[in-house]
């Protein structure tokens, strides 16, 4: 069953973020503020199948209050995304996704990422592959506007043509990265591309969003079905919540420690200094908050988190 069809409109979503939207965050966002569907991070294709399965696997681990949950995953080998996609649909995700716009240089010398808005039919051919794979789960692409330019005259219709359930468009090309402002005014004209190709395709936009309520403005201006937030989430699991809730900082500080002690605990694979990039955005905008952030920043584990932030 496709689901995106069976959410009210506009749908508000995570984006999957690479050293971000782990298991351990997810369950921390599903539990305070939950969007309206969850990605995974990005996972290599190839590299499950090809020697990294066992440490890949965790990054594919969710629980039921997440869904509906997507797996992203990144290849040039429309085999390797076959078999992705049915991986996800034997380990029960609602819906699959395929990276096409990660700007990351070791990604795209793999031919995958943001590489493939050069090759539109190899595109073509990963969406149908994972089409193949995935049973009956829905298939998304994540993009940009082009390379170097806008090249959304051409990109869009050739992606449209494989008939994905839905579109994600960072409103930048892959050189500027995200170095210039997302430019909005695109994700209206993929809009007006879709709806001339009388595709059932939906159209969602990406880049620069601060918040649901700026999420909501731009589907008024652009008329795109749903909008993706992506670096709002930093210190804020909070953000999709309905009642936008005044956090005080010790309620910050209880949340950071049970992230920590997740990613401790469902991520020993990783190393712990990929949690603390979340320390920043946690803790900030009160007296005393530099002080206790260079405190935890020396912290080996999730105790002394825990003993510091007590302290």
């Amino acid at each position: 069953m496709n689901f995106w069809n069976q959410l009210p409109k506009p749908i508000i979503v995570l984006a999957p973020m690479a050293d971000v939207t782990d298991p351990a965050f997810r369950r921390i966002i599903a539990k305070y503020g939950k969007p309206d569907v969850l990605w995974t991070e990005f996972v290599s294709a190839d590299g499950l199948f090809l020697g990294g399965y066992d440490a890949l696997i965790k990054d594919l681990e969710f629980t039921q209050s997440e869904r509906p949950i997507v797996a992203q995953f990144f290849t040039s080998n429309p085999d390797m995304m076959r078999r992705a996609a049915s991986l996800a649909h034997d380990l029960g995700f609602d819906g699959i996704d395929i990276n096409m716009g990660c700007p990351d240089k070791s990604i795209e010398k793999r031919g995958a990422g943001a590489n493939l808005i050069k090759y539109p039919k190899l595109a073509q051919k990963i969406i149908r592959a994972a089409k193949e794979g995935s049973g009956s789960l829905p298939v998304s692409v994540k993009t940009r506007i082009g390379w170097n330019k806008n090249e959304l005259e051409t990109l869009l219709p050739a992606l449209l043509e494989a008939e994905p359930a839905m579109i994600t468009i960072h409103a930048r090309t892959r050189q500027e990265m995200s170095l210039v402002p997302a430019r909005w005014e695109y994700i209206k004209c993929a809009v007006e591309i879709r709806n001339e190709k009388r595709s059932e395709t939906l159209i969602f936009g990406n880049g620069d969003v601060s918040s649901v309520a700026d999420a909501l403005q731009k589907v008024k201006e652009t008329g795109c079905d749903g909008v993706m937030i992506g670096r709002a989430i930093f210190g804020n699991p909070w953000l999709f919540a309905k009642n936008s809730p005044t956090i005080l900082p010790k309620e910050k500080l209880e949340v950071l420690v049970e992230h920590t002690k997740l990613f401790e605990e469902l991520l020993p694979h990783k190393n712990f200094a990929v949690m603390k990039k979340h320390y920043k955005a946690y803790i900030t905008g009160w007296d005393g908050a530099k002080k206790l952030r260079m405190k935890l920043m020396d912290a080996k584990n999730a105790s002394e988190v825990a003993f510091i932030s007590c302290s």
